[in-house]
């Protein structure tokens, strides 16, 4: 057992929170549900491990407030904190490697990146993107999610960051319907965080040193993405994945998940940067007070 909190937020998961909960039960002190007054056997089900405490609090549009608000009110009382989701876990390999590393590293060093790992409808995706790391596991106190509306980072603010090799999993048990549902109500705030980038609406969306460099190879990336001409970058990023990186030897399942992901989303985010622009020109105030307007998305609130 490490001396790690997990810091879980959960809506309507019964799918999910089981899974996620016994992969970390062996591995961490305590697990701290951060749960926006679920619908379904969610709390029921969290509540039958014995190291995991369930919070309430109402969701605010933010998934970086509703993680800080975690991080300030949970009762940690370990010297490390992991973020997760609901539908990840973690690969035994990680947590082979979690229990010989971490207790052994020097003090200096307040975070750890792990290798994310897609799994799409039953199937570990292994082309078609880079490998890229996230810093999950950081020290109480040496970190926070930064403020932005999607694409959010945790960013270390003391101390330095080791890499790990070991993967966790994203493993959603939904089905398509859903994926694309959550999925259009994903391309709002897609498309206001490229226009963040290049109307600068809130100054959340800016490159921030603070980010881990995988963290920051993938928001220059979405930089350079945000800067060529609407509808032809979805298709592009497709070929791009789908061909040139290889995508389509990930059977009917990579093409599905390159298709939809990479074109499908994209095409639809590049749709409503389209309608906002085509209402409000290039007037920021217009943007914004259509976003609150139309969208509920008050982007006054977004960095505070």
């Amino acid at each position: 057992m490490l001396d790690i909190t997990a810091i879980v937020l959960t809506f309507n998961e019964e799918l999910h929170i089981k899974r996620c909960i016994e992969s970390l039960s062996d591995i961490v002190k305590q697990i701290c549900i951060i749960d926006c007054f679920s619908t379904d056997r969610t709390i029921e089900i969290a509540s039958h491990y014995q190291n995991v405490q369930v919070l309430q609090h109402k969701w605010e549009n933010s998934y970086s407030k509703q993680f800080n608000w975690g991080l300030n009110n949970a009762p940690i009382k370990s010297k490390w904190v992991l973020r997760m989701d609901a539908d990840e876990y973690l690969t035994d390999e990680l947590k082979a490697e979690m229990m010989t590393k971490i207790p052994n590293l020097s003090d200096d060093v307040t975070a750890c990146s792990i290798v994310l790992r897609h799994v799409f409808m039953g199937r570990i995706l292994r082309r078609g993107m880079p490998v890229y790391r996230q810093m999950r596991l950081f020290v109480y106190g040496a970190a926070e999610c930064e403020a932005r509306l999607m694409d959010e980072h945790i960013q270390l603010t003391r101390g330095r960051m080791i890499e790990l090799n070991g993967e966790f999993a994203d493993d959603n048990l939904n089905n398509l319907s859903w994926w694309a549902h959550k999925h259009v109500n994903y391309a709002i705030r897609e498309a206001v965080d490229l226009l963040d980038i290049e109307y600068d609406l809130t100054g959340a969306a800016r490159l921030e040193k603070q980010l881990t460099t995988d963290a920051l190879i993938k928001r220059k990336r979405k930089h350079s993405y945000a800067k060529k001409p609407l509808f032809w970058r979805s298709f592009a990023y497709f070929l791009y994945r789908y061909i040139f990186r290889f995508g389509f030897l990930d059977g009917k399942e990579g093409f599905i998940w390159h298709f939809m992901q990479a074109w499908w989303y994209r095409a639809l985010c590049d749709a409503k940067v389209y309608e906002i622009k085509k209402a409000c020109g290039d007037d920021k105030k217009k943007m914004i007070d259509l976003l609150k307007e139309q969208y509920n998305i008050d982007l006054k609130s977004v960095i505070e």
